[in-house]
């Protein structure tokens, strides 16, 4: 049915509404002149602005008026008392000690007009919030009613919808290699709609510390779906399942899986038997043989779009959710490794070079001194966004003493030495950059270092590496650092400051 075209001659409120917006206050003095008058259904009195236990009343005073000096005396008592409850601002304050009713009657206007209207739209969209509230309880008891209902007929929440089964070939080698020096990837050969979870098999178990990285996002558009950081010790040298918090839901896309690696020699995913497709077999970053027309072993189980898959055995939950993010494994550049600057903090003038690049590894060595902490920067190469950054570091002599390494992520426009004083001094990196923490690194044995941000970088920033002696030799201390890695997020955008490293 039609509803009846209001007129615009009538009034923007009823009676009854009138009655409850009092926005007005005013002194009790002045009630004989105002409560006859255009405002009495908006006034309040300041004899009746707060109950007996101290408590305001219901109203929200807006504005107050005065028409005579009594009254501007209790405004101020009002106004005083509402600062100290620091829940409304003070109302500003209106005199109309001339022409009451026709100052009176100019701001019922306004206050009907404008402030009124608004009012009523703000009560009508609380009244709608509740109701969507109560809407959005009864879905989700729905969706648990219809859980239970899986659960009592032995439906599966997760099933499994494809394999790629272990072809073990004596032949394979170097896959764990591929992983750490840049990744291996994946394209799921199911549509992603439903895909709650993976397994992939691993060959063996490392036998050194370091780390795999899996993410899963979508070919089409580069967006993230979820990432596992995982410990070697924790994967085991069978099936391993990766969960996802609930089952892709939205139109069908193609899911990329790609897996790297930090640390030592890491555990090297099994390869499936040859498919005709190279599409949906794996690749690498640089061309590989083993990997010519071979998939990676792999086992994909969907479930019920949006809802959160509870029969994957031992499964490994995401450590980050990368909620729709383009995500990007990127490494340094060599021509800014070539252009590492010297910007230790040392009170000793070393007769040898103790910051440079070496061009046949792509490492910076970085040399410790008796005193002081050595540091070469690497100007302007971690992007905004960037919420990790790996590298790995190694004493590169037979019989050299062991040091400290570390790294500094300082805004491009900051005074290097600077930074690096504070930190030497107090221990700890300024506010405005990040510190990865001392490392020990020894002869012959490499270690990894990772900085994981709480949250992505917003601007352009200085790679630092730092080194400082662990004893009181630092003899033979050849400090390389080398495979660096970072990741990305393109959902932060660039804010433009000159670069500046001394």
């Amino acid at each position: 049915m039609n509803k009846p075209i209001k007129s615009q001659f009538e009034p923007a409120f009823s009676t009854q509404a009138k009655a409850t917006l009092r926005m007005v206050l005013a002194g009790a003095s002045d009630r004989a002149e105002l409560a006859a008058g255009p405002l009495a259904h908006l006034v309040t009195f300041t004899d009746e602005l707060f109950r007996s236990d101290g408590t305001m009343r219901d109203v929200y005073p807006v504005l107050a008026v005065v028409a005579s000096p009594a009254g501007a005396a209790e405004i101020e008592v009002a106004s005083a008392a509402l600062a100290k409850m620091a829940t409304i601002p003070a109302p500003p304050v209106i005199r109309i000690d001339r022409d009451v009713d026709g100052v009176a009657s100019l701001v019922r206007t306004v206050l009907e007009s404008g402030l009124g209207r608004i009012s009523s739209y703000a009560q009508t969209m609380a009244s709608e919030l509740v109701m969507l509230r109560r809407e959005r309880e009864t879905l989700f008891e729905n969706f648990r009613v219809l859980e239970d209902a899986f659960r009592a007929r032995n439906w599966e929440a997760a099933s499994e919808i494809f394999a790629h089964d272990v072809f073990v070939d004596p032949k394979d080698e170097g896959v764990g290699r591929l992983m750490r020096e840049g990744w291996v990837e994946q394209l799921f050969p199911v549509s992603s709609f439903g895909v709650s979870g993976f397994a992939l098999h691993f060959r063996h178990q490392a036998a050194g510390s370091g780390e795999v990285i899996v993410t899963l996002d979508y070919l089409e558009n580069g967006e993230g779906v979820a990432e596992w950081v995982v410990p070697f010790s924790a994967l085991a040298a069978d099936w391993n399942y990766f969960s996802l918090p609930k089952a892709c839901d939205g139109s069908p896309r193609t899911l990329r899986l790609r897996i790297s690696a930090n640390g030592a020699e890491p555990p090297a995913p099994s390869l499936g038997h040859p498919i005709a497709s190279r599409r949906y077999a794996a690749r690498a970053r640089s061309p590989h043989g083993d990997l010519d027309h071979r998939p990676l072993a792999l086992k994909i189980y969907s479930g019920v779009p949006g809802v959160r898959p509870t029969a994957l055995p031992n499964s490994i939950a995401p450590s980050a959710l990368i909620g729709g993010r383009r995500i990007e494994d990127y490494r340094l550049p060599l021509d800014a490794l070539r252009a590492v600057a010297d910007v230790s903090v040392s009170p000793i003038v070393p007769d040898f070079q103790t910051i440079r690049f070496l061009e046949h590894e792509d490492a910076i060595v970085c040399h410790p001194l008796p005193a002081g902490i050595s540091a070469g920067a690497v100007a302007n190469v971690v992007a905004p966004g960037t919420v990790r950054f790996s590298a790995r570091a190694v004493i590169d002599h037979a019989e050299g003493k062991p040091a400290f390494v570390g790294f500094l992520l300082a805004p491009s426009a900051a005074n290097l030495r600077s930074e690096i004083a504070v930190l030497e001094r107090e221990g700890a990196a300024r506010r405005s950059a990040y510190f990865s923490g001392w490392r020990d690194v020894s002869a012959g044995e490499p270690v990894s270092i990772n900085i994981m941000l709480d949250s992505p970088t917003q601007r352009m920033m200085n790679l630092v590496i730092l080194s400082r002696a662990k004893g009181d030799s630092v003899d033979f201390s050849w400090l390389k650092v080398f495979d660096f890695r970072l990741v990305r997020h393109f959902d932060v955008e660039a804010r433009g400051e000159a670069a500046h490293a001394q």
